[in-house]
């Protein structure tokens, strides 16, 4: 079958070791089932693994790709989820299995015209969603979901604030959009103008320079950049306050402060993808709310080269789509 796999590592040069040809279908597991693609996305996820991050030399090749949607062998339309582990193992929560790994890192992943993935890891795909929307969740929305919704601590009825840091990356974005549909008041901060100008086209209420003192102290902080804008996160937090970081892009060793997060008495929680019964809350609120991710560009698997090579390039506005 037609895949986008990694078939050697390079640091310097993740590219060179990208392979878009024919690799192997997935073979019958107990309690798995295959999935035909219909559409998958790249995450920044791909490009870490064509650098040895997560995937040493001896699992290679291996097809890449964490996010798709597809068509079960009984014509069920889903959503695959791209965490694998046992709920059991984590307490009810997969991602808190030692043991849990995601599509493309010990399995092969979504970047082909079929999958595999244990049963329970199907989501169904409703009607109102497209093939390209579909295939964007599993990772970033995902991730973004359940900082805003389970971890941040926001009134459930909205009325909250929340301060995104880094507007313009593929969580942020989705945190923008999934925490103003629900009602929340949103600041977002980023280095680049063109970036916060389409923050507050996605509805921000204000859109900063990184560092700037935001219009008012804020209940939560979805943190994905790290050192650079770890102090002013919690600088920006009301007493009390909620700071959720699932990245560290500038660095992950910021000065800690920890006079500040005693003596407010502020939460400081990590927060890493998401699990099952969260993508299917996720999808269900994007069907019922009408928001949609946004996609950069779509294109045929076997042109898979052409959108790495994009998304390498960086300066991306939404998600990269390939279809099968």
């Amino acid at each position: 079958m037609l895949a986008a796999a990694a078939v050697s590592i390079n640091p310097d040069d993740p590219l060179a070791g990208l392979a878009v040809g024919e690799q192997p279908e997935p073979a019958a597991r107990d309690g798995w089932t295959t999935v035909s693609v219909r559409a998958a996305a790249l995450n920044h996820h791909d490009l870490f693994s064509l650098r040895g991050v997560g995937l040493p030399a001896g699992r290679l090749p291996m097809i890449l790709g964490c996010d798709a949607a597809g068509v079960t062998a009984d014509g069920t339309e889903v959503i695959l989820h791209a965490v694998i582990g046992d709920p059991a193992a984590g307490g009810g929560d997969e991602t808190l299995d030692p043991k849990r790994s995601l599509l493309s890192e010990l399995h092969p992943g979504t970047l082909a015209e079929q999958v595999a993935v244990p049963a329970r890891n199907l989501v169904p795909k409703p009607a109102s969603l497209s093939w390209e929307e579909a295939a964007c969740l599993p990772t970033a929305w995902l991730t973004a979901y359940r900082m805003v919704f389970t971890k941040a601590g926001l009134p459930a009825d909205g009325g909250g604030k929340v301060l995104i840091q880094g507007a313009g990356g593929g969580v942020a974005t989705a945190a923008i959009l999934l925490a103003k549909a629900a009602g929340h008041t949103v600041f977002v901060t980023s280095r680049d103008e063109a970036k916060r100008k389409r923050a507050l086209d996605l509805g921000a209420e204000a859109a900063l320079e990184t560092g700037a003192r935001v219009p008012a102290r804020v209940d939560a902080v979805i943190e994905t950049v790290g050192a650079a804008t770890w102090g002013h996160s919690l600088k920006s937090l009301r007493p009390g306050g909620t700071v959720v970081c699932s990245g560290a892009t500038s660095g992950p060793n910021p000065p800690a402060d920890l006079t500040r997060i005693f003596f407010l008495q502020l939460n400081v929680l990590g927060s890493t993808m998401g699990t099952r019964d969260e993508l299917a809350a996720l999808v269900a609120f994007l069907d019922r709310t009408g928001v949609r991710p946004l996609i950069d560009d779509v294109r045929p698997l076997a042109d898979a080269r052409a959108s790495f090579e994009r998304m390498s390039q960086g300066e991306l506005y939404g998600k990269l789509v390939l279809t099968v």
